[in-house]
């Protein structure tokens, strides 16, 4: 059985790969190649977390608009916090991938500069574009270490949001509610590292697309 389930993710795998490699050819009978391609998807991952930050920070005010709880519409507020969560959660999810979009067309892109420095006959020529592969491969590098360090911080932010929700689910009282004051300082600090390392990511994905433009 367990040889079965190892097959068929070696499969799935593989599938996977090819619909890429096919959606690559495909898009390059209509002029469009893996540089633009990559372009494009970093493009989208840095919008993500713009938009990532946003949420976040929507998700905060919600969660201090709980912690100052003024005795009145308890239960819509933690309706609303609910509601802030899941749309993290998605807007979190959406990043991931995004990212791994990005890391998926870099790859294929790379492979495929690689492979086309053999086919040069003029030296010349050949020492020229591994010289702009290895750069390029270096600014990728910083951009796609950014996007993942980025991404890990969402990690305990969510963490927390999760907590405070399933805290609160089924104790929708004001000593609830003074019970996660204390983890107020916590959660800010956490997303003020978060906020800090999106926009440094948001910057880094900047800086190389101008590069490849």
């Amino acid at each position: 059985m367990r040889l079965v389930n190892i097959w068929l993710v070696m499969l799935a795998l593989l599938f996977a790969t090819g619909c890429q490699q096919t959606y690559y050819k495909t898009m390059e009978k209509f002029g469009i190649h893996k540089r633009e391609i990559l372009i494009d998807r970093v493009e989208e991952a840095r919008d993500s977390q713009v938009e990532g930050k946003e949420q976040f920070e929507s998700a905060l005010e919600k969660f201090k608009s709980v912690i100052n709880f003024d005795g009145k519409d308890l239960e819509e507020k933690y309706n609303a916090l609910n509601k802030e969560y899941m749309e993290s959660e998605e807007k979190a999810e959406e990043i991931r991938d995004r990212i791994d979009a990005v890391e998926n067309v870099s790859e294929a892109l790379f492979d495929e500069w690689e492979s086309e420095l053999a086919e040069y006959t003029n030296d010349k020529y050949r020492r020229l574009k591994a010289a702009e592969l290895r750069d390029a491969k270096k600014r990728y590098a910083s951009l796609i270490k950014s996007m993942r360090r980025a991404e890990k911080r969402m990690d305990p932010v969510l963490s927390a949001f999760k907590d405070q929700v399933l805290f609160l689910k089924h104790s929708l009282n004001a000593q609830a509610v003074a019970s996660l004051k204390s983890e107020m300082v916590s959660v800010q600090s956490d997303i003020k590292l978060l906020i800090n390392e999106m926009q440094k990511s948001i910057d880094a994905s900047n800086t190389f697309i101008e590069s490849l433009k």
